[in-house]
Parts: structure tokens; sequence; C-alpha cells
């Protein structure tokens, strides 16, 4: 037997594998496939204040090792969540964690207040990665300025756990996770998905609507290993790691580097399994390499 059990502050996940938000629905759509009570937690699809229809077709292309995206944040907004969406998922035996996401800063904190009164939510994940309108299409989360305010007014009205996720399309990610962190962040997920194109050479148009899109996959791996472990050392939160993770080793990798939980994404296009698999396969490397405790490879990358 080892011991799988992991704590992002105060919130305590039974192992360190997490699904992340825009890969997994709701949860209820991968029911069917695994025991969603096996999984340390979940993160619902991105949830807005107000209904949201997302951008034109076509918002999806396959590109070498991986995906891109352009979905834009469609939902029917957080009313339609508390109402609707809640009520059927509240009891799942696992973390349940809603992404929450905005324009301007004041969509942020009334939507953060609303899912805050819900009693089975033990966190949310505040995605900084959003156009902000007010300074012209600046994400949040390529300035420190703007990471802090949005964190800061989010954490005057949410009580519970505030994860941060952090985009990778900035200079320095370590100044952007030790500003977030001082606004009050429990912990900080990271990447989110890289600035990318295709364009089809025999029409010569974009494959995307909005022409640039969100880049994931195994080919953004490198890039999100290197970017959790500078994190790791710059911070003194917890650290969430993801970006390409396929598989048990991929989630390894990310551990040692210094996340103390993982989330699957892309994978889960290609099999709806994979979480629980990943689950299975940590624990059997720990066995092999008799490591009791996944808290002891937290951080343990041996640069000898």
């Amino acid at each position: 037997m080892v011991n799988l059990e992991v704590k992002l502050k105060d919130l305590v996940l039974k192992n360190p594998v997490m699904t992340a938000s825009g890969t997994f629905g709701f949860g209820e759509e991968f029911a069917d496939f695994i025991d969603l009570s096996d999984l340390g937690g979940f993160i619902v699809k991105g949830t807005t204040r107000h209904h949201r229809e997302g951008n034109p077709y076509p918002r999806m292309a396959e590109t070498a090792s991986g995906m891109l995206n352009a979905v834009g944040l469609q939902n029917k907004g957080v009313e339609n969540f508390c109402n609707d969406i809640y009520p059927r998922i509240k009891d799942y035996k696992t973390n349940v964690m809603v992404n929450v996401s905005g324009s301007v800063v004041g969509d942020y904190v009334e939507t953060a207040a609303m899912i805050n009164e819900l009693d089975h939510i033990p966190g949310i994940e505040l995605n900084i990665s959003c156009p902000n309108v007010k300074e012209g299409g600046m994400a949040f989360g390529t300035s420190c300025a703007s990471a802090e305010e949005v964190v800061r007014e989010v954490r005057k009205v949410y009580k519970k756990h505030l994860m941060v996720k952090l985009s990778p399309n900035v200079t320095d990610i370590t100044s952007i996770a030790k500003a977030v962190e001082g606004q009050g962040a429990d912990s900080v997920s990271l990447i989110n998905t890289l600035l990318g194109m295709a364009i089809d050479a025999e029409t010569r148009k974009p494959l995307l609507s909005t022409v640039t899109g969100g880049l994931s996959g195994p080919c953004v791996k490198p890039v999100a290993l290197r970017m959790v472990w500078q994190v790791a050392q710059a911070v003194g939160i917890p650290v969430v790691g993801l970006g390409g993770i396929m598989n048990a080793k991929d989630a390894i990798e990310f551990i040692l580097a210094g996340a103390t939980a993982i989330q699957i994404g892309t994978a889960n296009f290609i099999d709806p399994q994979v979480s629980v698999k990943i689950v299975k396969g940590i624990e059997d490397y720990m066995i092999r390499h008799k490591v009791s405790d996944i808290n002891d490879l937290i951080g343990a990358i041996s640069l000898a």
C-alpha cells in the first residue's frame, strides 16, 4: 500500500490526479467511463457571469502532436450552473471545482461570489487568461498589475480554495505567480494553452475562424514542465501542473518538477479512461521504486 493523498493547502486530494477545465465537461459526461470518485478532483468547464455563445466555427484543429482550440468559453452562465448543473454533480465523492472566467474584474467577482454559496464546491480555478476588454484585449494573466487586481478583488468575496490558472504567454511566468500569491491565491495551476495558429496551404485560409487559438497536447509538455519547475521554486503555495500529460510517466515528471497535483486535459479526448489509468500508473511507479508516500516525490528532481 502507498499513500497517494496530497494537500493543496486546506484542500485534501485522495490522489494527485485531477482533470482540466474544458476537457471534462461537467464530469457527468465521463461517469459512464470511470468512477469519478477515483479522482483527486475535476474542474468543470469555464463558467462566466453571463451566457456566452463562444466563437464561430471552425474552432478546433488538429496539429502535429497536439490540437488548437478557439471555443471561446461557450457556456450558459453561472446562474444556469448554480440552478441546473450543480444539483446534478454536487454529490460526487471527489473535489468538484469550477473554472471561473470573465472579461472584466466585476464579472469574475460576481461569478465567484455566487459559487462561494455552493456548499459542495470546495474551490474555484480562476482563469486569468481571458481578454480584458478595458485593457484593449490584454489577458489579465500577462500583466502582474492586472493579475494582482483580479485576484485581490475575487479574494474579497471568495472564502474557499482559490486556485489561479496562469498563462504561459508571458516573458517571466514566475513574476505572475508571485504576484497572485501575494494577493491571496491558495495555489496556482499551469500552464494554460500556448497561443498558436494553423493554415490550410491549399486554400490559404486559417484553420480557425479566429485565426489564432490555444495549443495543447503532447507538443506543449516540455514548455509546461519547464514552467512548473520554475514556478515551484519561486512560490510557497502548491503548484498544479498541466500541459501535455498523456500517461503516468508524464505525470510523475511534473511531480518531480515540483507539482503537488496534476491535471489531465487533451488526453481525455483520446481516452475517456486515461485519468484513472494514470492514478494506477502512479501507484505502480511508487511500488516499483519503493516510494511509500507520493509527497516524497514532489520536487524530488535530482540535479546532481
